[in-house]
């Protein structure tokens, strides 16, 4: 495990009676597992109730490093719930250790606690976190509509926060990404017949998804019907990567990633990355100067793709990116692709110098450009990349007056031509052409295949709105 990416456990109840006479071999499980984080959430319980309180809690997350918390009232106690609980829970929230508020939500399966009173206590717990600056872990079950009336009347958006175990319908799910919300998903995508979980897993971007065990429950298989544990996180991780097809290392590094920035863990800056692992292709970030200013630009939210941070502070030398590439390459990865946050064939000495290197050691060469390198460089540039395996050119529109309010390029005109003759000349030195298309809504992607595959004759590819890498 030492040279896999780490995982966050985003939702256990170590606190669970069920831990109590092996609780420190479940957590030197988890660390053997290569478990980075564990966030166990504390329940508040009435007075008479015999569970252990929310301060063992923090006590616990105190005794380990790994080990943090969020703090909140079941909806099933919601009813025994009074200021006393609040006040406990807003005092214990001061500890270094607490990172959220919740679980806090509403359940409408059992209806320990009746509907008004639930939903009264979901919306003290928001107040709550937007008072302490904290992020909400919620949970809904069978109560999505009342849910998501809550959400959306509370401004929770503003906050951040998690729906954990998730288990809405694929509308919910576009409801909760659409306020800026986190999908958390447990081992019940490992089971067989979660035939719905599956689809929303498949649907929604990996970078607003966490996962959890909700240990001692919802063990996955092959543990089903055992008691839970955060080392089994490990086969929900496994299986999302494939059902997303992507590398275990994918679905670590991004759903750590996103656990870190919404819970606040480890601030420090983070690094940044000139070559970045996706499933079996290493991509090379050389620069971040694009020609164009598209208007579906993901880096006008955020300068990470896959959880890997790409805002370059210099344009990196050859030796910082051959340094970057590692040794033995073309062993290691099935392509390397000149693609990072910017227009790789600005810096088209590097890529030749760089991408004529590599080819020498046996690798596969691919280059994600937005096909307007003669205009940028005055010449056709094709003839100098015949080194190169595949090129895939984003085309992005059928026509050019769709293709300048979408990119909005300064070569106005001009650049939809030069893009058409440039995917059309690169056949002629390129072994592999692909035209591709943002799927931007409303844009008619059937027009776009049809000069692709039709008129052009090249591969048509269309990539996800909303989602990089």
């Amino acid at each position: 495990m030492s040279n896999q990416s780490k995982l966050i456990d985003t939702h256990a109840h170590l606190d669970d009676p069920k831990f109590d006479n092996d609780r420190g071999d479940v957590i030197k499980r988890a660390i053997d597992a290569g478990i980075e984080y564990i966030i166990t959430v504390g329940t508040w319980h009435p007075p008479q109730a015999e569970e252990k309180g929310l301060e063992h809690v923090t006590e616990l997350a105190g005794e380990y490093d790994l080990i943090y918390t969020a703090l909140g009232v079941h909806p099933h106690d919601a009813k025994d719930a009074n200021d006393d609980a609040f006040d406990e829970i807003k005092k214990l929230s001061t500890h270094p250790k607490v990172i959220a508020i919740g679980e806090t939500g509403l359940d409408y399966h059992y209806e320990h606690t009746p509907k008004d009173i639930q939903k009264s206590v979901f919306r003290k717990h928001i107040q709550i976190a937007r008072e302490l600056n904290l992020p909400l872990t919620i949970h809904t079950r069978e109560a999505h509509n009342d849910t998501i009336e809550i959400l959306v009347e509370e401004g929770v958006g503003d906050i951040g926060g998690v729906l954990h175990c998730f288990s809405g319908s694929y509308e919910m799910a576009k409801k909760c990404l659409d306020m800026g919300l986190y999908l958390s998903f447990t081992g019940v995508v490992t089971f067989p017949k979660a035939t719905n979980i599956h689809e929303i897993v498949k649907k929604i971007p990996m970078e607003r998804m966490l996962v959890e065990t909700d240990c001692p429950y919802l063990a996955p298989e092959p543990y089903r019907g055992k008691r839970n544990e955060p080392a089994f996180i490990m086969e929900t991780a496994k299986r999302i990567a494939e059902i997303k097809g992507v590398s275990f290392d994918d679905v670590a590094r991004i759903t750590t990633l996103n656990a870190k920035e919404l819970f606040g863990i480890e601030k420090e800056k983070e690094e940044i990355r000139i070559a970045y692992p996706i499933r079996n292709s290493l991509y090379l970030n050389i620069t971040n100067r694009c020609t164009n200013y598209c208007a579906f630009c993901a880096k006008f939210k955020s300068y990470t793709v896959k959880g890997h941070y790409l805002r370059l502070k210099h344009e990196p030398t050859f030796q910082d990116v051959i340094k970057a590439v590692g040794d033995s390459p073309a062993m290691k990865y099935d392509e390397i692709v000149f693609c990072g946050f910017g227009e790789p064939l600005i810096r088209l000495d590097m890529v030749k110098e760089v991408g004529l290197f590599l080819k020498k050691q046996g690798c596969k060469i691919r280059i994600d450009t937005d096909g307007l390198a003669n205009l940028v460089h005055g010449r056709n540039v094709l003839p100098e990349l015949k080194f190169v395996d595949t090129i895939s050119v984003s085309l992005n529109a059928p026509d050019s007056e769709t293709y300048q309010k979408l990119v909005k390029t300064p070569y106005g005109d001009k650049a939809f031509p030069a893009l058409v003759w440039f995917l059309k000349e690169a056949k002629k030195h390129v072994s592999k052409v692909v035209a591709t298309v943002v799927a931007v809504p409303g844009l008619d992607r059937e027009a776009c295949r049809r000069l692709a595959e039709d008129e052009i004759g090249v591969a048509f590819r269309v990539r996800e709105y909303n989602e990089v890498g």
